[in-house]
């Protein structure tokens, strides 16, 4: 070990990092990957908006993350819109391709992680959204669904790192469900689970975007509080809230969400009504799945705590107290980076079947 150390040192691909504490005995040398040995592309879909990044190997952004406007609902061209913008991205960054390990991208929908599909988005008529895409960028691709990526995040490197039972919650313009069960990342049979959007919870008769009625995304979800401040202000609520941008439904989230933060009565009652929703759906899943820790993640975690009490609200009338008294629920620490971080890290955990170069190098790049 010493000896491969040494010379993964002398080739430049791993670094020392000085002594970590000692628990007894003379302190542990540290070593690290070279950060930017390699780079990793990161692409974090929902289905207004679509974010790309840089990562090196130390998990660490480089440059700016680039945000587009691409809707995929109805958009026959969503697939070579976002290969294009792929592909100029890693050319705005100066990076050499040989040196980008490839590209993670995690997107909404049904996806088939195996065939390279997304059941409910980026439809194309020949090949996978895989191959389209390693044809235009010439790199390794690999895709995932977005909660999945999300609570792979939280697993590697969030607050569900060495949790056993975890459900990780992605609030966003749905209700994503990311679900570690005995220390692994659960996809199900055909890597469908997790659809905690689609929870017939209600009678409303609102159509969800699945086609279904009644689902818990109708009355929890992003969009759902921007519909209710839009109509509430239109009502004449007193609010700080006024003239909320029509033309970007992100843009009116996160002034909502600030201005909940900032005591306003009329933001924090619709969250509050959201949250005890989103609470009520938790509430099956710990019955069914005895989790240790619920994270709420995504972009509606910037909301912080102001889902807790509601949700913890629901918990008690909902559930019986010997299943939910030891359950933890924590606002997640990685927030809306989480999809990009994990998407990252998808590609390093598939490195050997992407595109493993033998040798030493790739060897330790599957160790970090």
């Amino acid at each position: 070990m010493t000896k491969v150390l040494n010379e993964l040192i002398a080739e430049g691909a791993v670094v020392e990092n000085g002594y970590a504490h000692s628990t007894g005995g003379r302190r542990p040398q540290m070593y690290s990957l070279k950060k930017d040995l390699m780079f990793v592309v990161s692409v974090a879909m929902d289905q207004l908006v679509t974010r790309i990044a840089l990562l090196d190997m130390h998990n660490t952004l480089v440059g700016e993350v680039e945000q587009i406007d691409l809707p995929l609902t109805d958009n026959p061209n969503a697939l070579p819109q976002l290969a294009d913008y792929i592909d100029s991205f890693i050319t705005q960054t100066g990076v050499d391709k040989d040196s980008v390990v490839g590209i993670g991208i995690g997107m909404p929908g049904f996806v088939d992680v195996e065939k390279g599909v997304n059941h409910s988005f980026l439809k194309t008529s020949q090949g996978s959204i895989v191959s389209h895409i390693e044809a235009v960028v010439g790199l390794p691709v690999l895709i995932d669904n977005d909660s999945s990526l999300v609570a792979l995040a939280e697993q590697k490197f969030g607050v569900a790192v060495k949790k056993k039972n975890v459900m990780v919650l992605s609030l966003g313009w749905g209700i994503g469900l990311g679900m570690i069960l005995n220390g692994e990342l659960f996809r199900g049979d055909n890597g469908f689970a997790g659809e905690f959007s689609h929870i017939p919870l209600f009678t409303n008769n609102k159509i969800c975007s699945c086609g279904k009625s009644g689902c818990l995304e109708t009355e929890a979800s992003l969009l759902v509080v921007v519909e209710k401040a839009t109509q509430g202000i239109k009502e004449g609520k007193v609010t700080i809230l006024q003239n909320l941008p029509t033309d970007s439904v992100e843009e009116a989230s996160n002034i909502i969400m600030e201005a909940a933060q900032r005591g306003d009565r009329f933001a924090i009652e619709l969250f509050y009504e959201i949250a005890y929703n989103i609470g009520r759906g938790i509430a099956i899943l710990i019955h069914l799945l005895n989790p240790k820790l619920i994270v709420l993640s995504g972009r509606g975690s910037q909301a912080g705590r102001l889902w807790l009490a509601p949700i913890q609200q629901a918990i008690n009338e909902h559930c019986i107290p010997n299943i939910s008294e030891n359950v933890e629920v924590k606002v997640s620490s990685l927030g809306h980076q989480a999809e990009v971080i994990g998407a990252a890290a998808l590609v390093m955990e598939n490195y050997d079947k992407s595109r493993s170069k033998g040798g030493k190098k790739s060897a330790v790049l599957l160790a970090h």
